[in-house]
């Protein structure tokens, strides 16, 4: 008997469970529902800190309090865009329309502090600040023995973008020291130094002259923490006894007398922060009266 011969064909494997299924169609992933349409307009914090209310920061916790109401209703969030369109009111008073961004010079006298109020009720700035001043805030401190340079501005907007180390500004200030330093004294305070468990960035230190048993230095800083240059040279064992802050960025302390509040020309501010416009010549303020 012949035999069929084998066939050529190989015998196909049987399918495993996963072949014999048919594929699973891969459902599109849901949509998550259509948000309502963004808002216009501003943070509410920020319109509040543009009109000169507060500080963004302060401005938010004023809300978080209840003392702020956008067309009648209470806020209880800052999560809230605000047009034109919106009334606003803080303490049932309605905030008043945005005057342009201004800044002043104001030479900060010693024994004053830079807060609106002080729990210890010491004196502050605003306390002899002129009368007719519009509300004004500072951009940074000075503390209660140091003096020289502090900026006001009316918008609290400006104030935080020109407080960011981002801003990159210098800071100068003059300082008088206890003791006979050399160059290599400030070494440590060059490289940068850690005081206190805080890190302290590299600053630039002149040493001027020695006057008897002090010696003055000039000190550049781009950060200005919290009694930065005291706490900085007691690490490396020396007292601050003065200390006098002589610019801040391009604006300068220069001839103006302790006490005494300039305002930046408009053009200025304009060059110096980018910002759009000026005030027509006919809505100058009127020069600011000293108090007495």
């Amino acid at each position: 008997m012949s035999q069929k011969p084998p066939s050529s064909r190989r015998p196909s494997a049987k399918p495993n469970a996963s072949q014999s299924r048919p594929p699973k169609s891969r459902a599109a992933p849901a949509k998550p529902a259509t948000d309502a349409p963004k808002r216009e307009g501003d943070r509410i914090a920020k319109v509040l800190a543009r009109a000169g209310v507060a500080s963004r920061r302060d401005a938010e916790r004023m809300i978080e309090a209840g003392r702020v109401s956008v067309n009648g209703k209470k806020l209880n969030s800052p999560a809230l865009n605000v047009t034109t369109k919106d009334r606003i009111t803080v303490d049932g008073k309605p905030i008043g329309e945005p005057d342009p961004e201004r800044i002043w010079l104001y030479h900060k006298p010693t024994g004053l502090v830079s807060t609106n109020r002080d729990e210890k009720g010491r004196e502050t700035i605003f306390d002899h600040l002129p009368e007719n001043l519009p509300r004004v805030m500072t951009v940074g401190r000075l503390d209660l023995n140091s003096e020289g340079l502090l900026l006001l501005t009316n918008d609290g907007e400006l104030k935080r973008k020109l407080e960011l180390p981002s801003t990159g500004w210098l800071r100068k200030y003059r300082v008088r020291i206890n003791g006979r330093p050399t160059e290599e004294t400030f070494a440590p305070l060059r490289k940068g130094i850690v005081a206190e468990g805080e890190r302290f960035q590299p600053m630039e230190i002149t040493l001027d002259r020695q006057q008897g048993a002090n010696a003055w230095v000039t000190i550049g800083l781009r950060e200005g923490k919290n009694r930065e240059i005291r706490r900085a040279m007691e690490a490396i064992n020396l007292t601050v006894n003065r200390l006098i802050r002589v610019s801040y960025g391009p604006f300068q302390l220069g001839q103006l007398k302790s006490g005494e509040v300039e305002e930046v020309r408009r053009r200025v501010v304009r060059d110096q922060l980018g910002l759009e416009g000026a005030v027509p010549e006919e809505k100058r303020r009127k020069p600011i009266r000293r108090r007495n």
